[in-house]
């Protein structure tokens, strides 16, 4: 039962009231902060007509994802394993050879474990750094470690997250003309690829987000823009979405924070026009996948490091669970293609608006 609740939040953590940005004109909101957050709370989609979303719509390609992103990732790739070097590599490569412009940090560190000492390493995925915010895609690449308990079969986690990690990556390759002419200088695009999301033997605090709490961590301890005294990586972060255990047929992601329920209903409201247009496959009107529904328990993801230190968070993760999680039929063969194109298409009008393109 443990197990099957590992992306759970415990009943101890549920019931604490998440930190919000400070209220403006506060006594811990200095000036500089007072801007940033006023320009971060203000700020409005550029909602795109039916002919720049038919631009979107035809750029991407399910079939060139699946082949040049997808399945190099489908690897068992637990942390400090040859696969999780195959997977870092394929990603930076990937990202590296857009003329938008990627500037690629790797944050690489060590931790203790239930197995000792093992080597993580973040992919942090910048268009410009200098932009005083930043809109964050994330996503966690690693694969949970299961050991000799399945002898000779692999676990890929394809829901978790490979399909994620694929989605991303294909928005950044669909989008790399609009991103590359983009020239918003106070506001940019960051894609995080974390690596130790997974437990190696119990979730716990100290047996899970590896990657996310050191990144976290470091993040709200360096300034930004570089040299400033006021502001740090942290707070410049206007908007913190984690994509997860998506891929499975049939998705219902409700709204977990009232804070960003206004990004949400964005969500809603493009899966709609989409629909309108016919420029989703297999999509029943009655099967919308961001649904208006309360959700009662929280989900401990890659996004806690963050929301803990105030950051806003749409958490792009389905409920229920997809009935393949943490099992061996986590593969290609049990993937939904249309659902997958179809949030392709959703995430990429989204981060298009967001970014006023």
């Amino acid at each position: 039962i443990k197990d099957v609740l590992r992306k759970r939040v415990s009943s101890s953590l549920g019931h604490l009231i998440w930190p919000q940005r400070p209220v403006l004109g506060s006594a811990n909101c200095n000036s500089s902060l007072s801007s940033l957050y006023l320009l971060q709370y203000s700020h409005q989609p550029r909602i795109l007509g039916s002919d720049a979303i038919q631009k979107v719509v035809a750029n991407t390609d399910i079939s060139e994802m699946w082949e040049n992103d997808l399945r190099p990732i489908l690897i068992e790739r637990y942390p400090g394993s040859s696969g999780s070097y195959i997977v870092q590599q394929h990603i930076k490569h990937r990202l590296q050879t857009l003329k938008a412009g990627w500037e690629i940090e790797q944050d690489t560190f060590q931790r203790y474990t239930p197995y000792g000492y093992k080597t993580f390493s973040n992919i942090i995925s910048t268009l410009d750094p200098s932009a005083k915010r930043h809109l964050v895609l994330a996503c966690h690449y690693d694969s949970k470690f299961f050991g000799q308990q399945w002898h000779d079969r692999v676990f890929v986690g394809a829901t978790d997250s490979a399909v994620p990690c694929a989605m991303i990556l294909e928005l950044a390759c669909a989008l790399d003309n609009k991103l590359h002419s983009a020239s918003r200088p106070d506001l940019s695009l960051q894609l995080i690829f974390f690596d130790g999301e997974e437990a190696f033997v119990r979730w716990s605090p100290s047996d899970s987000l590896y990657g996310s709490q050191h990144l976290a961590q470091k993040m709200v301890s360096t300034p930004h823009p570089p040299g400033s005294k006021t502001t740090n990586q942290l707070q410049g972060i206007d908007l913190f979405v984690l994509l997860d255990l998506i891929g499975a047929p049939n998705p219902v992601f409700p709204n977990y924070f009232p804070n960003t329920i206004r990004w949400f209903r964005r969500l809603q409201a493009i899966e709609q026009e989409l629909h309108k247009m016919n420029l989703l496959k297999n999509h029943p009107a009655e099967n919308q996948y961001f649904r208006s529904i309360v959700h009662r328990g929280l989900v401990e993801d890659d996004h806690i490091p963050f929301l803990l230190r105030g950051v806003p968070v749409l958490h792009l993760i389905p409920s229920p669970f997809p009935r393949v999680w943490h099992t061996m039929e986590d593969t290609e063969e049990n993937l939904d293609k249309a659902t997958i194109d179809n949030l392709n298409k959703i995430l990429q009008v989204f981060v298009l608006e967001y970014l006023n393109l």
